[in-house]
Parts: structure tokens; sequence; C-alpha cells
């Protein structure tokens, strides 16, 4: 059973008008959510679990890419001669080696910890209050899993999509790969912030028609949202909770905006919806 906090309530003071200032906003919504984890003993619990699957998880992705990144690039652009264009190749071999490790994080994590998102979500609802988790009966628990790999797969799909549509883009030398980059990087970022804008919205039975909306109106909160995910990604240690940081701030990111009417009342019957 999750107790109420003594603390004030996590849900973040979000202005019910998109403006500039919308970013800095995505991107504090890290270091509450941080802070909502390191005071919740159970979701410091949920946290630690996840932290040492990731770990496994991003060292064994890690090191398929150091030994086959420089593989696909060369597939695509050989080798070339002259040191010059050696260190142009090694730069874009760089950069390549990053966005594989970004996407490959945010496919191979989320589907390991699949089980783990939705009771993170829901004990971070239960702490913002007019929310109380679901008695467990595991019938409802085995439907929530299935719903759950089905709809990660779904948007994981959209990721890599994404991802191919412009992945032509590397058959151009030099210039197009680092297009691919810098566009891919875009992208990523912005799907990082539907994907876990999504989760509680989907708990809660809003068609995914309702969260492409919402991304439209607050784009860039979004944005500043996905963009800090992107970048706890390159810290070390604190990568490997990455995901719960993630989750939590999605909640507390549709939360924030349920509060302020950017997003109507839940469809569901459950406590948040009432």
């Amino acid at each position: 059973m999750t107790h109420p906090s003594t603390h004030p309530s996590p849900v973040p003071p979000f202005s019910a008008r998109a403006g500039p200032a919308d970013v800095l906003q995505g991107l504090g919504l890290l270091f509450r959510a941080g802070n909502l984890i390191f005071r919740t003993p159970a979701l410091k619990r949920l946290s630690a679990l996840c932290a040492a699957v990731t770990l496994v998880a991003l060292g064994a992705l890690f090191a398929l890419l150091w030994r086959y990144t420089p593989d696909l690039l060369g597939w695509m652009w050989t080798r070339p001669g002259p040191w010059y264009s050696q260190a142009l190749w090694y730069l874009v071999l760089v950069l390549m080696f990053l966005v594989l490790l970004v996407v490959g994080a945010n496919v191979v994590v989320p589907l390991v910890l699949a089980p783990l998102q939705d009771p993170l979500s829901e004990l971070t609802e239960a702490q913002c209050g007019g929310y109380t988790s679901p008695p467990f009966r595991l019938g409802s628990f085995l439907q929530g899993l299935a719903t759950s790999l089905g709809h990660t797969l779904a948007r994981l799909s959209l990721l890599l999509l994404g991802l191919a549509v412009i992945f032509p883009l590397n058959l151009i030398p030099v210039v197009g790969n680092i297009a691919w980059t810098v566009l891919g990087t875009l992208w990523t970022t912005l799907w990082l912030a539907g994907e876990h804008l999504a989760a509680p919205m989907t708990r809660h039975q809003y068609p995914f028609a309702e969260v492409r909306r919402v991304m439209r109106q607050r784009w860039l909160l979004c944005l500043g949202f996905g963009a800090g995910v992107y970048v706890l990604l390159w810290v070390p240690i604190l990568n490997t909770l990455f995901l719960p940081v993630a989750v939590v701030g999605g909640t507390l990111l549709y939360r924030g905006l349920l509060a302020v009417g950017n997003v109507p009342p839940p469809p569901s019957a459950g406590p948040a919806g009432k």
C-alpha cells in the first residue's frame, strides 16, 4: 500500500499556454522525477531493479555496437586513404555510434523492462494525489502486461520507421551521414517525449490521436523533456536510471498537462478520471 506523501505535490505547475519557457520546464521534469524517486521508498526499490537490468542491457549493446558499427559504416562508405578523409570518416563513425547507441537503448531497454513501467507510473500518480493503484489481480496483471508490451512494440516500430525513412541519406557520403545523424537525433528526442507521455495516457485509455494532439500543442515542452532524457543517457552511472526517470517524468508531464486542462479528463473509469 502506498502512503500519501507529506511533501508538496510533485505535479509540475505548467502554464496553460505554450511559450519559450516550456523547454526549460521540460528539462526540469528530470530533476523533479529524480527527487520524487529518491524520496519515495517504493519508487526507489523499483528504480534500483530497473537500474541493474539496464546496466547489463546497455553494456551488451555497447559491446555489440563497438564491434559492428565500423563494418556498417564501411559498407556505406569505404574508409578512404588520405589522412584528412580518414579523420572525417572517423568523425562520422563516432556520430553514427552515438545515434545507434541511443536508438538501441530505447529499443532494448523498454522491451526488457516493460513489465515494470506501469507499476512505476502508477506509484508516481499515487504520489501526485487523486489516484489509487488498483488492487493486484493476476488476470488484470497479465492483460496489462500484454497490452503494455504490444503498445511498446508499436511505439518502437514508429521510432524505427522514422529512422528508416531518413536512412537513405547515409548513401550520400559525409553530408548525408551528418544530416542523418542530426535528423535522427531530433526524431529520437521527440519520440522519447511521446513514448513516455503515451505510457500513462494509454493506461488511462486515451487514444493515440490525443497524444499526438497534445504533443503538437506543447511541442516545446515535449522537446525539452525528450532532450533531457536523451542527454541523461550519456551521464555515467546515472544513465542506468534513465528509464525510471523517463517513466516518472512522463507521468508527471501527463499529470501537469491534465492539471492545466491541456489534456481532458481520462476516458477510463478509474479514480484519476473522476
